[in-house]
């Protein structure tokens, strides 16, 4: 069982990084209902510049999934956290090493179950 201290140094990490994800999806994303719209400038109406905002948008897209999938890992792991069930793999329910949870605080399962 992890020590309160620790719980606390690696909640703390979670929320630092939620805030970051959350700045870095606030530069590129508007969010909707269906979750984050990238933001890309109007470059004009010409078919090149249509082609260049497209090829812009699809990039953006895919960051703004990564940051997001990033984001609910985050948001999962602070939620385990209160429900007590942090620290402990989702597949067979034995204790994440605490190296892996320092390098990986939204860990959900222990090394030998990720692999």
């Amino acid at each position: 069982m992890l020590e309160q201290n620790t719980l606390g140094e690696l909640k703390e990490g979670l929320l630092s990084e939620k805030i970051k994800l959350e700045k870095d999806i606030d530069k590129i994303a508007i969010k909707t209902d269906e979750g984050y719209k990238a933001k890309v400038e109007d470059l004009g109406r010409e078919e090149d510049d249509n082609a260049e905002e497209m090829e812009k948008k699809e990039a953006a897209q895919g960051l703004i999934k990564v940051l997001s999938d990033n984001l609910n890992e985050v948001d999962e792991a602070l939620e385990r956290m209160e429900a007590g069930t942090y620290g402990h793999c989702a597949n067979c329910d034995e204790e994440i090493p605490i190296e892996r949870l320092r390098a990986y605080p939204a860990a959900t399962s222990c090394v030998k179950c990720h692999e």
